[in-house]
């Protein structure tokens, strides 16, 4: 009976998804369409979209299990994933590039950027990062996804990354942009639910808001040693200022993704596919209250299963999973929840995965099809070729992604997705807001920023930032040391907040000692920045 409520709940949802991607499909008549919608997205879409591009299952998945291990400090995060991955994204950023984009024809990120400098390299070059760097991001939402596959159906780890690839690929490869943000908003509102439901239900199985917010507080003798020894304080306290424990929260965790955010192409491409101001306003409130619940819901079950498993079996969720944090919030789910209930969550966890992954295929094959194949060989102009090396390129990352999930360690899901954040961040930044807001910048001082900040960061994350270095190996395989830098506190300075000063920095000076850029390249790029009502054709 539970097979036959399963096969038919996945059956529906199968059928709705390929409903949706089919409806996309049919509208897809341009390559315009394929890669910004047309530029008329319903608002609600849009943010709905956004938002489950955003919050995926490593935010459900991964941090939850870190919320599992070090506490509700990582709640932090949800409140800059408001204020900064929302509200100054979408006003001070959001518009700013729909204007500047449409004015620009722009289909993606990197000719964005390319186009608003006049630099082939910049085109090209942006897309490379985005193409490589990428792989590693859709890898960790993959494994978010399988483990719940794996700890609540029993279902092969392998054959449960090689089901999901199969199906996601089917509607980005088909759809484009269309297909991705449609089935975006439909998988936001399986997800929505279902969070609102486990949150509610979370604490009245452990007896209330108070009760079990109490409880957590009051086990801080079963803190992790681990935790302890850096720094941590307990479940529901902050971390002691300067220790280990409080760099990683504060500078990879909390400024690499809490800031990253503004930075990340499949993000920024939303703003482009929508007509005007109006829709972007619209989308602030809906993308605000779903960014709320997701992740909110995600580091507060993940730190009081350490009540529900301490009552049940006498350990804290970290032992229970034996280590590998990544199992937490899906060892959780199975074992305290009603069996219907792991169904629907199955959904949602499939759902955020699926919109995450959708994006950041569709994002690649992008990259590969239009910034670096396109700009290297002048090809691909044509509609036909465009759209085709493009798809091509989405085969390519899907590959790249199942390779690198088959070989990343356990507990990965949360570092991966802060590290393609933080090169994202690095890479991008401030050449994004400096192409936004200041008239000045150059070519060459954008192509400074962009090659420095990429740069630094893989040299700090390889050879500097204890948590890669040391699990790469490279630094001890060429130095003989895990790090290069082990005096405190730079083991565990985030490369954020050394490579993307560092772009800016270079930006700036190459800025102001190169010629200016040409006159018509700024009156182009800036014509309808002062136009607030603008429907830019």
């Amino acid at each position: 009976m539970d097979i036959m409520i399963l096969a038919i709940v996945f059956i529906i949802y199968i059928f709705a998804l390929v409903l949706v991607g089919y409806y996309a499909w049919k509208g897809t008549e341009s390559s315009e369409d394929f890669m910004i919608g047309g530029k008329d997205t319903h608002p609600a879409i849009m943010a709905l979209s956004y938002g489950a591009t955003f919050i995926s299952t490593a935010a459900i998945v991964g941090f939850g299990g870190v919320a599992s291990e070090y506490g509700m400090s990582v709640l932090w995060l949800a409140f800059l994933n408001i204020i900064i991955g929302v509200f100054i994204a979408f006003v001070f950023l959001g518009k700013r590039t729909r204007r500047m984009g449409h004015s620009l024809g722009s289909l993606t990120f990197p000719e964005f950027l390319g186009k608003r400098f006049n630099s082939k390299f910049i085109h090209y070059f942006s897309g490379l990062v985005i193409f490589c760097a990428m792989p590693l991001y859709a890898a960790v939402v993959l494994i978010g996804a399988a483990r719940f596959l794996e700890s609540s159906l029993m279902i092969d780890f392998g054959i449960s990354l090689f089901i999901l690839s199969v199906i996601i690929t089917f509607y980005v490869f088909f759809g484009g942009i269309k297909g991705v943000m449609y089935t975006d908003a439909l998988q936001g509102v399986i997800m929505v639910c279902a969070m609102v439901f486990l949150l509610g239900f979370v604490y009245w199985l452990l007896g209330g808001v108070t009760h079990a917010n109490t409880a957590l507080t009051d086990m801080v003798g079963l803190y992790p040693d681990s935790a302890t020894a850096t720094g941590g304080t307990g479940w529901t306290t902050f971390p002691e200022l300067g220790s280990p424990f409080w760099w990683s929260l504060v500078s990879s965790t909390l400024i690499g993704v809490g800031i990253g955010v503004l930075a990340q192409p499949q993000l920024i491409v939303r703003f482009m596919t929508v007509k005007s101001d109006r829709e972007l306003n619209r989308s602030v409130l809906v993308g605000g209250l779903f960014i709320a619940i997701m992740p909110t819901t995600a580091y507060i079950v993940g730190s009081l299963s350490n009540v529900y498993f301490f009552d049940k079996l006498g350990k804290i969720a970290v032992d229970v999973v034996g280590g590998n944090v990544d199992k937490v919030i899906p060892t959780f789910i199975t074992m305290a929840l009603p069996e219907w209930f792991v169904y629907i969550f199955l959904l949602s966890l499939l759902a955020a995965a699926m919109s995450t992954i959708s994006s950041q295929l569709h994002t690649q094959g992008t990259a590969f099809g239009v910034d670096i194949y396109g700009t290297l060989r002048n090809k691909a102009k044509q509609k036909s070729d465009q759209i085709t090396v493009t798809r091509l390129g989405i085969l390519i990352a899907i590959i790249l992604a199942l390779v690198l999930a088959f070989s990343l360690p356990g507990s990965i899901v949360a570092l991966g997705t802060s590290l393609f954040f933080e090169i994202c961040a690095a890479a991008f930044l401030p050449v994004f807001l400096g192409a936004l807001y200041w008239k000045g910048i150059t070519a060459k001082g954008a192509i400074a920023g962009i090659v420095s900040g990429t740069f630094v960061s893989l040299f700090w994350l390889l050879f500097v930032f204890a948590k890669t270095a040391k699990g790469l190996g490279l630094c001890k395989a060429i130095f003989g040391c895990a790090t290069l830098l082990p005096a405190m506190p730079w083991p565990y300075i985030d490369v954020m907040l050394i490579a993307v000063p560092v772009s800016a920095i270079f930006t700036l000076v190459v800025s102001l000692l190169t010629k200016p850029p040409a006159q018509e390249v700024i009156d182009k790029a800036f014509e309808n920045i002062g136009n607030k009502g603008s429907e830019v054709q």
